[in-house]
């Protein structure tokens, strides 16, 4: 896969305590991101932050908290984008979501020979 020029990212927000289907809502959207054909997706845990609530969660040991903030990044086509978002849109019940149109220098794919 190549992709060069005008794309979107999405940007989701939520805790790392929030599920989907008894699982980590993080790994469900990676995997259905996986499932849909998605260029890529990075997933970061941040080491405090709050939410529409205003409760901080925080890293810090004197605050350690269950549910530090998580941002889950998709780079794609605008075509692709806004196909997931729906998918989106049923899978996060709680977080933010915001999509930014961004240009891609370089994102290129080299199939890995076998064996190697």
């Amino acid at each position: 896969m190549k992709i060069q020029g005008p794309a979107e990212k999405i940007c989701i927000y939520i805790g790392d305590s929030d599920s989907w289907h008894g699982k980590s809502l993080a790994n469900a959207i990676v995997e259905r991101a996986r499932k849909e054909g998605m260029a890529g997706v990075t997933v970061m845990r941040g080491i405090e932050g709050f939410g529409a609530n205003s409760r901080i969660h925080t890293a810090s040991i004197l605050r350690l908290s269950e549910d530090l903030p998580i941002i889950i990044e998709i780079i794609d086509t605008v075509e692709r984008v806004e196909l997931f978002l729906p998918l989106l849109d049923e899978m996060v019940t709680e977080g933010l979501i915001t999509v930014q149109d961004c240009d891609v220098f370089k994102y290129v794919h080299t199939p890995k020979e076998r064996g190697k």
